[in-house]
C-alpha cells in the first residue's frame, strides 16, 4: 500500500518540487496539497494522510499552530506530522517539535533525506537529522531552558539509548553500536517513553537536550 502523502506550503513551486520528489518513489502518494495552515488541517482532518509535510511559515495558521492542531497533546487522534524549514537553528521549529511533530528536515537536505523521513514517519518512527536537531535543541536549550536532571527510573541501558537518539542515531544503528538486537532498541525505545510521558522520539531528543544528557 502506497503511503499517502499531504503537502503544506503557501509557494506552488515548493509544493511542485515536493510533489515530483514523493512520486518518484513507488510507494508513496501525494493525496492533497494546501496553500496555507488553516486549509492543510482542514484537508488533513478530512483525508487523515499517513504523513504530513508542513512548511513552518505559512499564511492564516504557521506551521506551529498546523503542529499542534493535528498531532498536539489534546488531539484525539493525532497525525503524523513533519515540519520542512528553510533555516537551521529556526526556532519555530522547536516549538512544533514540543507540539508533537514526528521529525522535520530542511527545504535543501535533499530527496533522500525528504523520502527517509516519510517512510520513518509513517513507521512510527522520526527522522532526528544530527546536522539540523542537535544544533538547534543546542541552541534552544543553552539559550532558554535550565538544566534537569536524569530521570532515575530510566535504566543505564535505556539511557545509553536516549543519548544515541539525540544524536540522530536510528534504532538499526543504535542496535549496532550497543551490541543488541532491533527488537531489543524497539522495546527500549518504547520504555522510554512510556516512563517520560512521552510520544515520539523527538520528544526524547528534546528532553535529552533539556536535561543535559546530551552535550
Amino acid at each position: 500500500m502506497s503511503i499517502t502523502v499531504l503537502l503544506a506550503d503557501d509557494q506552488p513551486m515548493i509544493r511542485s518540487c515536493l510533489r515530483l520528489i514523493l512520486e518518484d518513489q513507488p510507494d508513496i502518494r501525494v493525496i492533497a496539497e494546501a496553500g496555507d495552515g488553516a486549509e492543510a488541517v482542514a484537508l488533513a482532518r478530512r483525508l487523515r494522510p499517513d504523513v504530513c509535510l508542513v512548511d513552518v511559515q505559512m499564511p492564516r495558521l504557521d506551521g506551529i499552530e498546523v503542529t499542534t492542531a493535528l498531532a498536539g497533546p489534546d488531539t484525539r487522534d493525532p497525525l503524523r506530522v513533519i515540519v520542512v524549514t528553510t533555516f537551521d537553528l529556526d526556532e519555530y521549529v522547536y516549538g512544533a517539535l514540543r507540539g508533537g511533530a514526528a521529525g522535520f528536515v530542511l527545504k535543501d537536505a535533499g530527496p533522500e533525506l525528504l523520502v527517509e523521513a516519510v517512510r520513518a514517519a509513517h513507521a512510527g518512527d522520526a527522522l532526528i537529522s544530527p546536522s539540523i536537531t542537535l544544533r538547534l535543541l543546542r541552541h534552544v536549550t543553552a539559550a532558554a531552558r535550565p538544566a534537569r536532571p536524569l530521570t532515575p527510573s530510566l535504566s543505564e541501558r535505556e539511557s545509553e539509548v536516549v543519548r544515541a537518539i539525540a544524536r540522530g542515531r536510528t534504532n538499526q544503528e543504535i542496535a549496532t553500536e550497543l551490541r543488541i538486537s532491533l527488537s531489543t532498541v524497539k522495546g527500549h525505545v518504547s520504555s522510554v517513553m512510556t516512563k517520560l510521558g512521552m510520544r515520539n522520539r523527538v520528544e526524547i531528543v528534546a528532553w535529552a537536550w533539556e536535561s543535559r544528557l546530551v552535550r
